[in-house]
């Protein structure tokens, strides 16, 4: 949903003042924790907060219920000021059994407020949870605010009418759920009612009872007498959180997946290209293949393939017919597609290939975030065989790298990796709907008519492209496949200075790139200094943050974060030794790190994590502490 903001004041980078609110939504894998998620989300944009959002889901479809691993949880933090993270310790925990609990509390802030479904905290499931006793009564919380809710009985009590069946009268609790959390922060329920009445259309009962759950939790806040003067009061708060700044225009609340997914149909028109799509299902890559297979009316067409070497392939022979090849995939899968990825960089067509990574080796951590294969997109190919990778650093920013994918990809026929994670591919944030008409088209323009001097399809232009010329174009016949090309004529060229020309030619194209992209900048603190922390893709939001107290501290830090990773923009080097020290932090056990020091040689240490989550801002904090110790 878009909402329109007209305000005077610029969101400005270090806000003064303002506020913000952590919470977390936590429960069994089948209570809804995603969609109760969402849709308080959907509130918060349209009360005009800034917010960014966490979704942390188990591996498995459906884990054994009430168990620790079976936990699914939902993130947001919200406010009046800028917010680039999903906050470091929830202020309010809403946990709907045992397990929630146990797995989420001890992040909850001292004197944060803990609701709790007392109704689930039966002996089994506190055998579920490892519970010697029963944690809402022994004390064992008593750090925290603690209110004790059977929120399974007033669920099945407000839905009683309906004639709904035990199991799916209590499907409706995460509404319960979200109509006092609505109550709690004077938000509006009308748009969930009518996501809930377009959702069970078909189901009208089913809607109804749904609805009655989230009037009867909001109502109960009314009602029950709870209310206190905020976070902190003892007693269930009312908290409204005021408007965050923005600059005018009208904005939505989009994940990384839609963003990637807009980005590349906008770049596809902006190169004047139909698009085809290549993919097959893999968390957390697959909601790209969903957005984009609503999108047929822009000219796009997706294909899910049988396999992940299918899907490029297919995406590769788009390429060659002169659409716009793109396919999609997380490691396990990218690994599959290494050999086709090869003759994409031998054949030179343009393709773009979206990885959306997490936690590996293997199958590794599905749901899980994670910066695992960096090594894998700048070298991970047999042979010589470059190509240019790009990072987005949030789910609005993925907009535009999409974007910069496609004209790399078709201005110098490359295929291009764009890199992405589980975090910003599920997380959400709000994003201003770029005004179209500002976007600078790159209209691709295929050879059409033998040159008067013969075709030579391996010519290059300035910016050592070869010529794209679609098949059965009347006198432009020519070689494409994976064997070695001689050079300008492209005819099979096994010799052995071929090669060695051929080989230097796509790495220098490679390298070109760094001639039509900008110089890195400072995102915050200045040139030169006594330490640099260095960040690419999702870090971006902890780094920020953590750089920002820093210097408001005194400390002489700045920020850099790469978006171009390979190659790097020009001043690169310069720039990172214009500090005393630099240090990395990435969740991986030290990938930029080593290429930093690999091609610039400067003594950049690593600050690493491999949890499957991302950094907080108290870790980053803590690096920089002991970097400037």
């Amino acid at each position: 949903m878009a909402t329109a903001v007209n305000q005077d004041k610029p969101t400005n980078e270090h806000p003064s003042g303002g506020e913000n609110v952590v919470v977390r939504f936590a429960g069994d894998s089948g209570d809804g924790m995603q969609l109760t998620g969402g849709q308080f989300t959907l509130s918060t944009a349209l009360a005009g907060n800034d917010l960014a959002t966490f979704p942390d889901f188990p591996a498995e479809i459906r884990a054994p219920q009430g168990t620790l691993f079976g936990v699914s949880a939902f993130q947001i933090n919200f406010g009046s000021r800028a917010i680039e993270t999903a906050g470091d310790q929830p202020d309010v925990l809403i946990a709907m059994n045992p397990a929630a609990l146990k797995t989420n509390v001890q992040e909850v802030r001292p004197g944060g407020l803990v609701i709790a479904d007392e109704g689930e905290f039966g002996k089994r499931n506190l055998d579920k949870a490892h519970y010697d006793s029963n944690p809402l009564e022994d004390g064992s919380l008593a750090k925290w605010q603690l209110l004790k809710l059977d929120i399974s009985q007033l669920t099945l009590d407000a839905v009683k009418e309906f004639g709904l069946g035990n199991k799916e009268a209590l499907r409706c609790k995460n509404m319960w759920t979200l109509g006092l959390s609505l109550w709690m922060f004077e938000r509006e329920r009308d748009p969930v009612i009518d996501w809930l009445n377009t959702k069970f259309a078909k189901l009208p009962d089913v809607a109804k009872a749904n609805i009655a759950a989230l009037n009867a939790g909001h109502a109960y806040g009314e009602t029950a007498e709870l209310s206190g003067e905020g976070l902190g009061t003892g007693h269930l708060p009312t908290h409204r959180v005021a408007a965050a700044p923005a600059t005018p225009g009208v904005y939505r609340t989009v994940t990384g997946a839609e963003a990637i997914s807009q980005g590349l149909v906008a770049g596809a028109q902006l190169a004047g290209l139909p698009m085809f799509f290549g993919g097959y299902p893999i968390t957390p890559a697959s909601a790209i293949l969903h957005h984009l297979s609503r999108l047929k009316e822009f000219g796009v067409t997706t294909f899910q393939a049988e396999d992940e070497i299918a899907a490029i392939t297919a995406a590769i022979g788009a390429s060659y017919a002169g659409s716009l090849g793109i396919t999609s995939s997380s490691g396990p899968g990218i690994a599959l597609k290494g050999e086709a990825m090869g003759l994409a960089i031998m054949t030179e067509l343009p393709l773009v290939i979206v990885n959306s990574q997490r936690g590996g080796p293997s199958t590794g951590l599905p749901t899980k975030t994670e910066q695992s294969d960096l090594y894998q997109a700048v070298y991970g190919r047999n042979g010589d065989a470059p190509m240019p990778v790009i990072s987005a650093r949030s789910p609005g920013d993925a907009f535009e790298c999409a974007i910069e994918a496609v004209r790399i990809a078709v201005q110098y026929m490359t295929p291009v990796m764009l890199l992405t994670d589980g975090y910003i591919a599920n997380a959400a944030e709000p994003w201003k709907i770029p005004d179209v008409s500002s976007l600078e088209p790159f209209p691709v323009k295929f050879l059409e008519k033998k040159p008067e001097s013969g075709l030579l399809p391996y010519s290059r232009d300035e910016k050592l492209a070869r010529p794209w010329i679609k098949p059965g174009t009347p006198g432009l016949m020519h070689r494409i496949g994976g064997i070695e090309k001689a050079i300008d004529t492209g005819h099979i060229e096994y010799g052995p200075a071929n090669h060695q020309t051929m080989t230097e030619i796509r790495r220098d194209k490679v390298l070109g790139v760094a001639d039509s992209i900008a110089d890195q900048d400072v995102a915050l603190g200045k040139e030169g200094g006594k330490l640099a922390v260095v960040g690419w893709g999702s870090t971006f939001g902890p780094i920020h943050q953590a750089v920002r107290k820093a210097i408001d501290a005194g400390k002489d830090v700045a920020h850099i974060h790469i978006r171009n990773i390979w190659p790097m923009p020009k001043n690169m080097s310069d720039l990172l030794k214009s500090y005393d020290r630099v240090i990395v932090p990435e969740m991986n056990t030290g990938q930029l790190k080593t290429i930093l020091r690999d091609q610039f040689l400067v003594d950049a240490m690593p600050v690493n994590k491999v949890s499957g989550q991302p950094f907080t801002i108290t870790e980053i904090e803590a690096a920089i502490e002991e970097a400037l110790s």
